[in-house]
């Protein structure tokens, strides 16, 4: 599975620029591609209506939250994205091609695996974060 030297680009300006709050991916003829880019102001809402409700997708967020310590922090999370209702082939293409795409994204923190919104709620986001 090729990846597209612009997934890389797009996860290097969120990380050190923070010019995006969240990147969607997904594949297209054999190779990864960006699908969406978020602005730096669009919510956690945003990004989870983003992300399409009968097809997997890969994501990263960009997460601002405040430490027990007060601390101003943000943790950037991997968003593996397999609706149930997605096809079966569509499944296993993204579930084998994950790890090594991951590997590409320089600076992921945490990593989800979500199959319904519920498992990537804010409350799941946030809990993972500290």
């Amino acid at each position: 599975m090729a990846v597209q030297d612009e997934c890389k680009l797009k996860f290097l300006e969120l990380k050190a620029k923070r010019n995006y709050r969240y990147i969607v991916f997904k594949i297209e003829n054999q190779q990864v591609v960006v699908e969406k880019l978020g602005n730096p102001q669009d919510s956690y809402d945003d990004f989870s209506a983003s992300l399409p409700a009968n097809e997997c997708r890969y994501a990263v967020y960009d997460f601002d939250f405040t430490t027990n310590e007060n601390c101003q922090k943000s943790k950037i999370y991997f968003v593996a994205w397999s609706p149930d209702t997605s096809k079966v082939r569509m499944k296993m293409v993204y579930a084998s091609s994950k790890d090594r795409f991951k590997r590409e994204l320089d600076g992921i923190q945490v990593e989800l695996q979500a199959t319904d919104p519920s498992e990537m709620s804010l409350d799941i986001i946030k809990a993972r974060a500290l």
